[in-house]
């Protein structure tokens, strides 16, 4: 009932501010009608007379043109006649016009054929023609000014609709009320409530995974450099010992633990401490054909299909690497998605979305899988930090390429269903053409 009384109140509010402007129309109307009427009628008078002094053709043009002016100008006024008076008035203007540019032509005529002054008395039908006209353009402006009673009689009854129906909103209002503020207590204030504590959680959450970052920046830079030890004193001892040993069997599974923690680290400082990207325009067909290259052996190995739809010619403002980083991530998750082979697709199109900066044009780069899918509790915390179902990962892959986009002014945006697949969108605004 509140929103009724406020969707009267914003109905009458705009139907007033509407009359209000339609009356300041008519008042402004009537008064240019004349004025733009009388002063064309003393226009076509004064060439007139001018011509017969002078007895200039280009006067008598000029007479001609303003008369059709005139004559376009009484045809534009029929559309904003609305009483019976004003087209009444304006079917008396068009016979008198007519009448006048007779009396005008025959003036002129005399006016060619004398070869002297003309006399005063022949312009008498032209002044008696041209005074029947400023009669009658007087009559329409006073007829058009005199259709604001039909508004001011449409303003009262929309404000007596207004004080009914706000007196019968206000009384079911009142009826209702109890039971009006028990259901937004029930259905607004408590979920307010829930969330109000779920953001004060989020929100410790979000100021604790700030804090690890830091750390884990800190923590990371420190173990990179023993790992760099660690690994040229392993490319020592590896060559002291013939391939197929069992001695070079350990140094090759150490030097893979080494370049997985090389690679935890490096996460863990991109993370912390992501780089700016370096917009350069980069056709898109060279980033999916460089990623193409990179992964599709992998992925042959594990009986994947590897399908990549050639783009329609496009160029996208980005860092070629860093979106070449988030394609190989999502690539690669989708893979481990699929057991027992099945397909990526990786293709690009067209769209337009709603981005940081508004609606705007979009290219989106597209990776689709046959995979199992991401269940829904999963989906909850898909993007969160550190969160993962792998047994090896991170769980920084989709967090940093969620960031990558977002640097680029864009989104990472997916559609999942379970047992039926993934498709994850690269959304990034196309640069203007």
């Amino acid at each position: 009932m509140g929103l009724l009384i406020l969707l009267a109140t914003l109905n009458s509010q705009r139907q007033a501010d509407e009359l209000s402007e339609r009356l300041a129309q008519v008042d402004s109307e009537s008064f240019r009608i004349a004025d733009e009427f009388r002063n064309s009628m003393r226009e076509l008078n004064n060439t007139l007379q001018r011509y017969g002094t002078e007895r200039d053709p280009a006067l008598w043009n000029e007479f001609s043109q303003t008369s059709h002016k005139l004559d376009g100008w009484i045809q534009e006024q029929k559309p904003k006649l609305t009483t019976a008076r004003e087209e009444e008035t304006l079917q008396n203007i068009g016979p008198a016009y007519v009448d006048y540019l007779r009396t005008a032509r025959d003036l002129q005529e005399k006016i060619k054929t004398s070869g002297d002054a003309v006399p005063v008395t022949d312009f008498a039908p032209l002044r008696k023609a041209s005074q029947h006209l400023f009669d009658l353009g007087d009559d329409l402006s006073k007829a058009h000014y005199e259709s604001r009673k039909e508004l001011l009689e449409h303003a009262r009854q929309v404000l007596t609709q207004l004080r009914w129906s706000t007196f019968v909103s206000l009384a079911l209002l009142f009826a209702f009320g109890l039971a009006l503020a028990a259901v937004v207590y029930r259905d607004m204030i408590g979920p307010l409530r829930v969330k109000l504590v779920e953001s004060q959680s989020l929100a410790e959450r979000n100021e604790k995974l700030a804090s690890l970052g830091m750390l884990a920046a800190g923590v990371a830079h420190e173990i990179r450099n023993p790992l760099t030890a660690v690994k040229a004193a392993l490319y020592i001892q590896q060559k002291k010992f013939q391939p197929g040993s069992p001695e070079r069997a350990d140094i090759e599974l150490v030097e893979r633990e080494i370049l997985r923690l090389e690679r935890i680290v490096n996460d863990f400082l991109q993370f912390a401490r992501p780089t700016d990207p370096k917009l350069v325009a980069t056709p898109v067909g060279q980033v999916f054909s460089e990623t193409q290259r990179l992964m599709a052996p992998q992925l042959t190995a594990a009986n994947i299909q590897f399908n990549v739809q050639s783009p329609a010619p496009m160029s996208i403002n980005m860092d070629a690497e860093q979106i070449k980083q988030v394609l190989i991530n999502l690539v690669q998750n989708a893979a481990d998605s699929i057991v027992g082979g099945g397909t990526i697709t990786l293709s690009a199109r067209e769209d337009r979305k709603r981005l940081v900066n508004g609606e705007t044009n979009v290219v989106i780069l597209e990776v689709a899988d046959t995979g199992r899918g991401i269940p829904p509790e999963v989906q909850k915390r898909l993007f969160d930090p550190f969160f993962t179902t792998k047994e090896s990962g991170t769980g920084l892959g989709l967090s940093i390429a969620a960031r990558i986009v977002q640097n680029h002014g864009g989104a990472l945006q997916y559609q999942t269903q379970v047992n039926h697949g993934t498709t994850f969108g690269i959304v990034l605004p196309e640069p203007s053409k």
